[in-house]
């Protein structure tokens, strides 16, 4: 297929499976709230939430053969978000470890992508990262 035969083409779902669907719902609720995500789905085992028609799900399977992400593994590496601007990303990274999170290369923060990138890499007790990039203010 040629380049833009299908119109336009977005993003429409992930889904995470966790291992602790109660633990992962604070430090993960609260985040995708903080950047505009509402609760889309509740079912037995998961929740999704959604923001512009792409929704998120984390999910306890009971296929799940493990108990913690490896980022370092081949498959999902991070997530990554464009929030509004700077102070956005230092708000976000100040209050994320009283929800769950840590910051990631906290001697490099915000640049740990290099110069060019003002960005917070925030990590879940359950080893799954997320990128907080600075868009447009």
């Amino acid at each position: 297929m040629g380049a833009g035969r299908l119109g336009a083409v977005t993003l429409h779902h992930v889904e995470l499976w966790v291992p602790d669907l109660a633990g992962t719902l604070r430090p993960w609720g609260w985040l995708l709230e903080e950047m505009g995500y509402s609760v889309f789905q509740e079912f037995k085992g998961g929740r999704s939430y959604r923001k512009d028609g792409t929704y998120i799900v984390l999910e306890q399977s009971p296929a799940l053969t493990g108990d913690r992400h490896d980022r370092c593994a081949p498959g999902l590496n991070h997530l990554a978000f464009t929030v509004e601007g700077e102070s956005e990303v230092e708000r976000l990274c100040s209050a994320a470890p009283s929800q769950g999170w840590s910051l990631m290369y906290a001697d490099k923060h915000p640049h740990a992508g290099g110069p060019e990138s003002y960005a917070g890499y925030l990590e879940d007790a359950w080893g799954y990262e997320v990128e907080l990039c600075a868009g447009p203010p």
